[in-house]
């Protein structure tokens, strides 16, 4: 197994990313809250990974041009087409239909909640609706200034990989459908189902990579308008899925930085396990020592680079790698 593994922040300095609805017991009748998690007598900030995995479908679609799966509403049951070979969210992020035989597929691109990595900063802010006669209307709602932390990991295995297994997340495609697409141009015939072949595996898992620094979203874009391309990124592949970058977030005074020996110890422990050079990216002023930090860093690395530069050059140079690593 081997995949494509994530770390990074995005900041957040007056921003309401996502909401977790009204507060019944807030001081005004119409109050929204943000969504918070507990850790210790701590409460932090958290943005859903259900809204992350939105916004990065939608940037897919507006700038890679993906043809997104339509959805079916049926009651209280909504589904996609289930067609991974025509649509490209299918493949990448998943889906479940139990209607007229259940198939179901495990998204091959798993990500976080984006977490705070500072304890609650949270602002309270009051406003009115007054654009009409009466009264005005008043509200209440909450913002925060923060930096979020988030991981996320490509099964490039999977990716494209189309099985017909009894198996809950495993039986991808019905019968119908292996016998509609076997002898499809795009697709190859394999044992267990159908694969793409190489040419759009790559760009599929290319596309997710190289989307990062235009992605697009958050709610409040109207008054509390935040750019949530990360400030800071690490990009790397192993062979395995162990998120190795998982715990390396940290926190230095007023700035998000990570534990540099937990980085280091990291790489060295699964050194033979890297398949690709260690791509960082970091925004100029996000956190000018944690960078001259990267740079001395980079300096012990010889059998895979480590190649320090700005998020979007991260991004492109490490998708570039992508096609060494798939089958």
């Amino acid at each position: 197994m081997k995949s494509v593994l994530g770390f990074y922040y995005i900041n957040a300095p007056h921003s309401i990313l996502n909401n977790a609805g009204s507060d019944e017991g807030a001081r005004t009748d119409n109050c929204v809250i943000v969504k918070k998690i507990k850790k210790g007598r701590e409460s932090y900030v958290y943005v859903s990974p259900q809204a992350f995995r939105y916004w990065f479908r939608n940037s897919l679609k507006n700038e890679k041009g993906w043809n997104l799966s339509p959805i079916t509403r049926d009651k209280k049951i909504a589904f996609t087409e289930v067609n991974p070979v025509e649509y490209e969210d299918d493949d990448m992020f998943g889906y479940m239909k139990t209607e007229g035989g259940t198939v179901t597929r495990i998204s091959p691109f798993k990500c976080s909640p984006l977490i705070s990595v500072f304890p609650e900063r949270i602002v309270n802010d009051y406003a009115v609706m007054s654009r009409h006669e009466g009264d005005p209307v008043p509200y209440e709602y909450e913002f925060y200034s923060t930096v979020l932390k988030g991981i996320f990991a490509i099964d490039v295995d999977n990716s494209g990989y189309f099985i017909k297994k009894e198996k809950a997340g495993y039986k991808n495609i019905s019968e119908d459908f292996l016998k509609k697409y076997k002898d499809n141009g795009n697709v190859e015939k394999v044992e267990d189902g159908i694969k793409l072949k190489k040419e759009e595996k790559v760009k599929r898992i290319k596309d997710m990579i190289e989307v990062i620094p235009y992605l697009t979203g958050g709610a409040k874009e109207t008054t509390h308008l935040t750019d949530i391309v990360p400030r800071f990124i690490i990009l790397l592949a192993i062979n395995g899925g162990n998120h190795i970058l998982m715990d390396i977030a940290k926190t230095d005074g007023e700035n998000a930085t990570i534990n540099i020996n937990a980085f280091k110890e990291m790489l060295n422990d699964y050194d033979d396990r890297i398949l690709t050079n260690i791509y960082i990216g970091i925004a100029d002023g996000f956190n000018d020592k944690l960078k001259e930090e990267l740079l001395v860093l980079s300096k012990d690395f010889t059998k895979k680079k480590m190649i320090v530069s700005t998020v979007k050059d991260a991004c492109f140079n490490f998708s570039k790698e992508i096609e060494n690593i798939v089958d």
